[in-house]
Parts: structure tokens; C-alpha cells; sequence
């Protein structure tokens, strides 16, 4: 008998569209199981129809709350299309024994290029210069530059050291950038083989010509950029944030850009999606914007929707998934340790 596979949907979809809709997944989890769509208007329209489920799969919509959790009567592994799991109580599984899988070697690269496309575009003042000759100020452009020190010989800052950070030091070098990264997780030596500088927190907030954000979103780094790490940077610094919007405490972030404490921001992501088109950010000629978008690539949804598939289908065979986000749930379940073939690598790597 097939697994049952949960997937938020505002509506059912028929069996062609199913196919259609998930053929990605449903390559990845190779007849093992069915997928269901689920009214995800409500938890108590998602918990009737998921109580049963043998897995869910998610990335969007609606969280997967303790509640949520709770009423799951045989799930064994929720999976998160995406590196951030903020979607999921990952606490709430744990204690129920259900693994929680991510997704966190799909698109760094692509998060890597972003994040230093918004480095770039605001040590340029781009949004800026397009201002001037909008406005008819042709001969403003280079006055405004003028003060403007080298790239080569400042100083990029990554708050957390994982694979995009990593990604993002190597193409920072070749700007000429110094490094320097605070990450209490990884180890002293792994940055400094990498060329990187290792430093408190407090270092990394003074020192930062740049400072770049890559850090999962939870209990420990929710605002962890506050009025107080504000206060501590350079007034010349800029923040670069590609990882998650709940990171910074927006309205310190406004206030120290409205008084001068930092000289600007360039964001791909904020603490409410869609922006609120009233938030003073957009009226900010010194602040660059994108929505959501640093992954975005041919590749990144079929690739990622495949994979998250299939660390589902890895589980309902019996086996320990590739991307475990709480591994401390290894004795609460029967998964088998396993070595993955070198072809297992999914479509298109």
C-alpha cells in the first residue's frame, strides 16, 4: 500500500493535475507514495485532512505548527523545500519523533551571487545613480562618488558561516575584500583555512564595511540585528540580508537609517512579505530592494522540489534522510544509517 504524502494546497486538485503539478516529486519518491493535497486555509481544515499523512512537504503557506504536529497520528518526516525551516516547529517534532529534513545545498550559488549583486549595487549607490538621471541630474552622479573609498581593501563581515557565506567569501576575495566572519558553530580553523578571519560578534558589528546575514531564523537570531548591534557599526557600514527578514528588528533597522547609524541596506528579504507598500524602506534612495528572489534560477524550484521529495522518500523506506535539521530525533526513530550512491544526486546535478 502507498505512503501518504500531505502537501499544502488552498484547493484538491484532480489526479492529471496532480501529476503535473508534482511531477518532480513523484519522480523522486518512485511509487513509494501518493501525493494529497490538503486545505491549508486553516490548521483545522489541514488537520483533517493530514492526520493520517505518512509525510508532509512544505515550503510555503501555512506553518506547521505544535498544534499541527500533535494531531499527526503516524507522520515520520516532514519536508522543507527550502535551507530555512522557520515554517516548521522543528521543537514540536522532535519531541514527537518526526524528522524535519531542509534543503541546503540547492541554490548557493545563486544566493551567493544575489548577495553580492546587493553588495555591489549599494557600494555603487545604483539605486541612487538611477535616481539622478531620472530626475534629469546627469552631472550629479560623479560629485555624489566622489567620497566613496575603494572596494578593494574593506572589510565584508558574514554573520553565520555556512555554505553560502562560504560561497559568498570566495567571490568577495576577488573584489579584493578582507573577510571576517562570526559563527560560534563552526569552528576557528575551518575559517581560517578558508583565508577568513574569525571574530566575536561585537568585532564583526565595528568592523564591518559590509555586513552580510546568513543565518537560520530562530529562537537564538529573531532580531538578532537590533537597535544595540546597530548602534555598534560603522556609519558608513551597509547590511547585505539574503537569509531570513525576522533576523532584523525592521524598525531599529529604519531608525539607524533615518539617523545615520549605518549608511544603507540592501534586502532581499523582510520581516513582512509582501512589503507593506506604507514601509518607509521603499522611500529610501540609499536602501535596494528585491523580493524574495536570491534562489531564484531555472533551476532552483524543480531541483529543490526533488530533493525535498526525495529526503521524504529515503524515510518511508526506512532509511536516514540527507538533511536532517534536528538530528537529535536519531533515537526516537527507526531510520537506518546509509551511504548514498555517487549518482544519487537528483535532476540536473
Amino acid at each position: 500500500m502507498k505512503k501518504k504524502v500531505v502537501a499544502q494546497f488552498p484547493r484538491q486538485a484532480n489526479p492529471e493535475e496532480l501529476r503535473l503539478r508534482y511531477a518532480a516529486e513523484l519522480e523522486a519518491l518512485d511509487a513509494i507514495a501518493d501525493i494529497v493535497e490538503v486545505d491549508s486555509s486553516s490548521e483545522e481544515s489541514f488537520i483533517e485532512g493530514a492526520r493520517d499523512a505518512d509525510a508532509l512537504l512544505t515550503s510555503w503557506g501555512l506553518r506547521i505548527s505544535r498544534k499541527i504536529i500533535e494531531s499527526l497520528d503516524q507522520c515520520v518526516i516532514i519536508g522543507v523545500g527550502s535551507v530555512g525551516v522557520d515554517m516548521v516547529d522543528v521543537d514540536a517534532a522532535t519531541e514527537h519523533g518526526i524528522v524535519v529534513t531542509n534543503t541546503p545545498d540547492i541554490f548557493i550559488e545563486e544566493v551567493a551571487d544575489h548577495a553580492m549583486a546587493l553588495l555591489l549595487g549599494s557600494y555603487r549607490q545604483l539605486k541612487i545613480q538611477e535616481g539622478f538621471i531620472q530626475e534629469g541630474k546627469w552631472y550629479s552622479g560623479r560629485p555624489s562618488l566622489t567620497p566613496t573609498p575603494r572596494l578593494i581593501g574593506q572589510t565584508l563581515g558574514l554573520l553565520a558561516y555556512g555554505n553560502v557565506a562560504k560561497a559568498t567569501a570566495r567571490r568577495a576575495k576577488s573584489f579584493g575584500l578582507n573577510i571576517i566572519a562570526h559563527d560560534p558553530y563552526v569552528s576557528e580553523t575551518k575559517m581560517t583555512n578558508d583565508g577568513v578571519e574569525p571574530v566575536t560578534f561585537s568585532e564583526l558589528l565595528a568592523r564591518s564595511d559590509y555586513l552580510s546575514l546568513h543565518c537560520l531564523l530562530n529562537d537564538e537570531t529573531r532580531h538578532i540585528m537590533s537597535a544595540k548591534a546597530f548602534s555598534q557599526m560603522k556609519d558608513t557600514a551597509y547590511l547585505i540580508n539574503t537569509c531570513r527578514g525576522g533576523v532584523v528588528d525592521e524598525e531599529a533597522l529604519i531608525s539607524a537609517l533615518l539617523n545615520g547609524e549605518i549608511a544603507g541596506a540592501g534586502l532581499d528579504v523582510l520581516e513582512q512579505e509582501p512589503i507593506d507598500m506604507a514601509n518607509p524602506l521603499l522611500a529610501m534612495d540609499n536602501v535596494m530592494l528585491t523580493p524574495h528572489v536570491a534562489s531564484a534560477t531555472s533551476r532552483m524550484r524543480p531541483a529543490t522540489r526533488y530533493r525535498a521529495a526525495r529526503e521524504i522518500s529515503l524515510a518511508l523506506r526506512g532509511k536516514w534522510p540527507m538533511s536532517p535539521v534536528n538530528p537529535t530525533v536519531m533515537p526516537r526513530v527507526q531510520l537506518e544509517r546509509w551511504q548514498p550512491y555517487p549518482m544519487d544526486r537528483g535532476p540536473n546535478r
